[in-house]
């Protein structure tokens, strides 16, 4: 894109699949105003790095330059890790507050005229891109007098900023409910524990008994996929990594607010589905049903994987995966297992996940060239895809030697969080089912040794570290040994306790290097 001139060609806000193309994401970031300070280097009309007040002042439109879009999103995203937001948003607000008063007596009205459209757009693209940054109040009292100032001067700018306002404003309301939802879904089940361990026989246990087509359970798995999704913000990403910036004078750091609250719900889903699936086949007492548990799982994860939900088959196969489910050999003896065969091989780890990653790039390929929302459902392995952020992060330095921002670095960021932001934006095609939705969200699912033992009660142990485990579990834990008292679902806990990845979003590093 070479420099915007006129309204009409300013670009909206960007779709993340056009906008960071894989062969020529930054290719066209063209130099597009004069670098009187020298704060920018550019290589092959590619920016490579800057001061960061440099690059602060190329996100700011003048009379004759709206900064590139693939560059708004990407500075966007990647200042937080030296700034807060409402601090960059202070200073955006002052150099355009500046720009106005250079202006030439008179020229005022003029100067609006060409300069207001722009800054406008640019508060939209990033309302719209990053609305959560906007929850803090010095946020919006910041855009407000900006927007106020670029009001002033037309009713048709005064209309445009109202909608701006209403915009952002719903966005953040339907946010705050969807966090209200997800309270009320803990609060639920840790009301069914309640009755679950007061009348144990009033809660029916059984997957396939509320729904028997493992098609419409993948579909169901899909819908929860695609609405959890939804909620994470491209930011969450960087802020669940955030370092203290060396040169950042001792500011407390911006990832201490702990702003990844629905990453780690999303992660949180993902425990929850492997924990539920090994319930499942844990629980029942006949080997023949557990062995049909099993080869409904496996029913479920394919067509998980036709449909292009890599993390909810993945969330199945962990679940297959788990000791206490993996040791039933005598009920897999009656298991075929051929289809999980193929799935085991398709998420094989090894080889840094080649067999996955090569999936997941003909999934992306087919939703580029779909005609239908279905063919344009692309939800990856979740863990899999912090992890690669991680080490990019960690590969990788934020400055280099000269005190310059790394933006090459940023670029390669941008594109990867830019294509999660494509994905997660696929409305759901499927109907909603709320009976098997509220199971799959609610049921109560066993604890770590609950899994245990009722796998002991199942398979009698083989070892003595078996046997010795067996027989403190049914000493310590005597109200388990009821199949359905061995319910001991872990409300209640925080999500370190919870989650398998570690004890914070913060300290998934090591778990991931080992897990995923």
């Amino acid at each position: 894109m070479g420099v915007m001139q006129t309204k009409e060609r300013m670009p909206q806000t960007p779709l993340f699949a056009a906008m960071f193309d894989s062969s020529s994401y930054n290719r066209n970031l063209y130099q597009s105003k004069e670098d009187t300070c020298g704060g920018l280097y550019y290589h092959d009309n590619n920016l490579l790095s800057g001061s960061l007040e440099a690059l602060i002042q190329h996100l700011v439109p003048n009379v004759d330059y709206y900064p590139d879009r693939t560059y708004i999103f990407t500075f966007l995203l990647s200042s937080r890790l030296f700034m807060h937001p409402y601090e960059l948003m202070a200073k955006v607000c002052h150099l355009c507050i500046e720009q106005q008063r250079l202006t030439e007596p008179g020229l005022d009205k003029n100067w609006n005229q060409k300069i207001a459209p722009k800054i406008l757009q640019l508060l939209t693209e990033w309302t719209e891109t990053f609305p959560y940054d906007f929850r803090d109040e010095r946020m919006m009292r910041n855009l407000k007098e900006l927007a106020q100032r670029i009001a002033s001067g037309d009713e048709m700018y005064r209309k445009n900023v109202q909608q701006l306002l209403q915009n952002l404003i719903r966005k953040l309301s339907t946010v705050s409910q969807y966090e209200e939802v997800l309270a009320k879904i803990d609060a639920t089940s840790t009301d069914r524990l309640t009755v679950l361990k007061t009348k144990p026989q009033s809660i029916q246990r059984d997957i396939i008994t509320v729904c028997n087509d493992p098609y419409a359970l993948a579909q169901q798995l899909t819908q929860i996929e695609l609405e959890r999704l939804n909620y994470i913000g491209p930011e969450e990403f960087v802020q669940a990594f955030v370092q203290k910036d060396p040169l950042d004078n001792d500011k407390s750091c911006y990832g201490d607010q702990k702003k990844t609250r629905n990453l780690e719900a999303y992660v949180e889903w993902f425990n929850r589905l492997s924990y539920l699936v090994a319930t499942e086949i844990c629980m029942p007492v006949k080997k023949k049903h557990r062995a049909r548990v099993i080869e409904y799982f496996i029913d479920v994860a394919r067509e998980c994987f036709n449909i292009g939900n890599f993390n909810s088959l993945m969330a199945i196969i962990s679940g297959m995966n788990m000791s206490p489910v993996s040791r039933l050999k005598k009920t897999w003896a009656k298991v075929k297992t051929a289809k999980f065969d193929i799935l085991e091989h398709q998420m094989d780890p090894s080889s840094n996940f080649y067999n996955y990653r090569t999936a997941l790039r003909g999934a992306a390929q087919r939703s580029l060239t779909a005609h239908s929302n279905r063919e344009k459902i692309v939800i990856p392995f979740f863990s899999l895809l912090i992890k690669d952020i991680y080490f990019l992060n960690e590969g990788c330095a934020n400055r280099l030697p000269n005190g310059h921002v790394n933006f090459e670095k940023f670029w390669e960021l941008a594109k990867q969080v830019g294509e999660f932001m494509t994905w997660k934006q696929v409305e759901c095609p499927f109907e909603r089912d709320r009976k098997i939705l509220q199971y799959l969200l609610t049921v109560p699912v066993f604890s770590d040794d609950a899994l245990y033992l009722a796998s002991y009660e199942s398979e009698s142990p083989e070892n003595h570290v078996e046997k010795d485990r067996w027989k403190m579990l049914r000493q310590t834990f005597p109200q388990l040994l009821h199949p359905l008292m061995c319910l001991a679902f872990q409300t209640g806990m925080t999500f370190a306790q919870r989650s398998p990845w570690g004890k914070s979003i913060h300290e998934t590093r090591s778990a991931l290097l080992g897990r995923a």
